[in-house]
């Protein structure tokens, strides 16, 4: 972490890049976008994923106007993976972004900040072709996985509880659409994906296997997802923004069916297929996720995901979770109550 980012912190504790085809403008028409106290918006570039998770809150927010309500004009962006978010934060294409537990290593680096956990999952699947009934059976085979996700991290958690590492597998990296194609039509053995992708290939290739699964591993491993922001951020803006995600998290906590509407009509996406996504994740209020940051879970499970990447050579010597997940913003944000 940047020594800029850590007296910042501490100091309010005490007192792309590519995206997708659509960029949407997510603030009012008139003087709706200036805050209560009457000061100019402040514009923020958010990126998100086009999937229930990862734009499930961008959705609310753009519905229920919390984007001027908290003094924010929010230009959105879609983006297909975490990684390529934290990229963009780090040249400053992107303020804020959405990322799962695969990419997680990259706020641990010092790339990126977490302002706040989304959701934990149980979406994650290392699948096989038909006729591969364990994960030792994966020795020499191609396998297919998007690169720093949580389809990586789901293949590396399953083959060192195989007794395995990648240098057993022939490991191929594509992006999540080309992990579909790719599976269904059967140039690869195997894949780390996650639902609803894994449902589109169930389609094509209904008799596959699931060799594991986010759940396998519950004891000792949580899986979240989570809103990230720049290192650099100012406090100002960043608090704005808690208090945006804060909102949103109540509101889909509550209306679950109204959220998948708003969702799919975002990213043009059939309800039922986010219906389906928003089964294989657990979902939490603002006060739960209050109640795990101050008994410590969300740092242990945290610390927790940096410890495999320590064990995976993607990190060398993270700092403490709590060095990176600026949980201030989130508990301030929620001292005047939300809507």
């Amino acid at each position: 972490m940047s020594t800029t980012t850590f007296s910042r912190r501490h100091a309010l504790g005490l007192a792309a890049l590519v995206t997708g085809a659509t960029t949407i403008a997510a603030c009012g028409e008139d003087e709706d976008v200036q805050s209560a106290a009457g000061t100019e918006a402040t514009k923020i570039k958010v990126g998100y994923i086009a999937d229930y998770n990862g734009a499930s809150l961008m959705a609310i927010a753009n519905d229920q106007d919390l984007w001027s309500t908290h003094g924010l004009e929010a230009e959105l962006s879609t983006f297909t993976n975490g990684p390529l978010q934290i990229q963009a934060l780090g040249t400053k294409d992107l303020d804020f972004g959405y990322i799962g537990s695969g990419a997680m290593w990259l706020p641990a680096s010092g790339k990126a900040m977490v302002l706040s956990l989304n959701s934990t999952s149980n979406a994650d699947r290392v699948i096989a072709q038909p006729g591969i009934t364990s994960i030792k059976d994966l020795a020499g085979k191609k396998v297919g996985v998007p690169e720093g996700t949580s389809g990586d991290l789901i293949l590396q958690l399953a083959l060192e509880k195989g007794g395995m590492t990648l240098d057993d597998i022939e490991k191929v990296a594509m992006d999540p659409t080309t992990v579909v194609s790719a599976f269904s039509a059967g140039q690869i053995d195997a894949a780390g994906i996650w639902y609803p992708l894994l449902g589109t290939i169930k389609e094509q290739v209904p008799d596959l296997v699931e060799l594991a699964k986010d759940e396998d591993f519950k004891d000792t491993m949580a899986f979240p997802s989570a809103s990230v922001m720049r290192t650099d951020i100012d406090d100002d803006t960043a608090l704005k923004m808690a208090k945006v995600l804060r909102e949103a998290i109540d509101f889909r906590a509550r209306n679950q069916d109204k959220t998948i509407e708003l969702t799919a009509a975002l990213i043009k996406a059939d309800p039922a297929t986010l219906k389906s996504d928003a089964d294989y994740a657990n979902y939490y209020d603002s006060a739960q996720l209050q109640e795990l940051t101050d008994d410590g879970t969300i740092v242990t499970w945290l610390n927790a995901l940096a410890e495999f990447y320590v064990k995976a050579e993607k990190l060398t010597d993270p700092a403490d979770a709590s060095q990176w997940y600026a949980s201030e913003f989130f508990t301030q944000a929620g001292e005047g109550g939300t809507k």
